[in-house]
């Protein structure tokens, strides 16, 4: 699951990392250090410029609403619900199996947190017969500092109420795919608490390697079989994760000291 993340780098930034072509200045967004759904949140993706002369796509930092609202939907009201598609089934999904085939985005992060839960909680959630309470947050992100690049898909929805001129006739929405979570050791774990991704929750963000990303990004590439294996997990041991204050709970909150590493767990809080 991916229901929160950090994303404070800039356009500039990401623009050397993702060897971005176009980006409009007036998309800017602050550094946020609480991302939640329904945010405004870069993206990284590959389409040919409106209105352009060239049909070759280029690559893009577009600025895309968190939660997928897909075409054919009567209402955007769902889109809240539909942060996440799972990696297993989102090559047959209605609402993400277009998208999927041709448009697949990037979902630049710092990383991404996640709150641990007991087993016998984590075995109801896997079955979907409940929503756990949060517990005690922390904080997963590459071990080497690098981006934590999601994998994800975006869409577009036109609100049929509001005329073409209107400048909110359209939407432009994401959802970030997520897999099963990493069952091998931390790169670096913290002193007391989980040693693996799994031991924090059964779900993670699909995270993607440099070498994955221009074939990831290819619109032209629309075979499910053939995008299906750009959906295995990244290797293992790139990770890192630590316990981070109860504050992130809050998305009132937010700014870089949530991002600090605490030395355990916070007092009343269970691992």
């Amino acid at each position: 699951m991916c229901g929160r993340y950090a994303a404070s780098r800039g356009p500039e930034d990401l623009a050397g990392i993702f060897e971005i072509e176009k980006w409009e200045p007036e998309e800017t967004l602050e550094p946020d250090y609480n991302v939640a759904p329904t945010k405004e949140v870069y993206a990284v993706l590959d389409r040919p410029l409106k209105d352009a002369a060239d049909p070759r796509p280029v690559r893009q930092l577009r600025k895309l609403k968190w939660g997928l609202v897909p075409s054919w939907s009567k209402t955007p009201e769902g889109g809240a619900r539909m942060i996440n598609a799972r990696a297993e089934t989102v090559h047959e999904k209605p609402s993400y199996r277009r998208a999927f085939s041709s448009r697949r985005c990037i979902l630049p992060a710092d990383g991404y947190y996640e709150w641990v839960t007991g087993q016998q909680e984590r075995d109801l959630e896997v079955e979907g017969k409940k929503k756990r309470p949060r517990k005690q947050p922390y904080f997963v992100l590459p071990a080497d500092g690098s981006v934590f690049a999601m994998a994800g898909l975006y869409e577009f929805w036109r609100d049929r109420t509001l005329p073409d001129e209107h400048p909110l006739a359209w939407w432009a929405t994401c959802s970030v795919i997520t897999t099963e979570a990493e069952t091998g050791p931390l790169a670096v774990a913290p002193a007391e608490g989980p040693g693996s991704l799994s031991d924090i929750h059964p779900r993670m963000p699909l995270m993607l390697t440099p070498d994955r990303w221009d074939a990831w990004l290819d619109p032209a590439r629309t075979d499910a079989e053939d995008l299906r294996a750009l959906l295995a997990p990244p290797p293992a041991g790139l990770m890192r994760a630590y316990p981070v204050a109860t504050a992130v709970s809050n998305v009132r909150n937010n700014g870089p000291e949530l991002l600090k590493e605490l030395e355990g767990p916070e007092e009343g809080t269970l691992f």
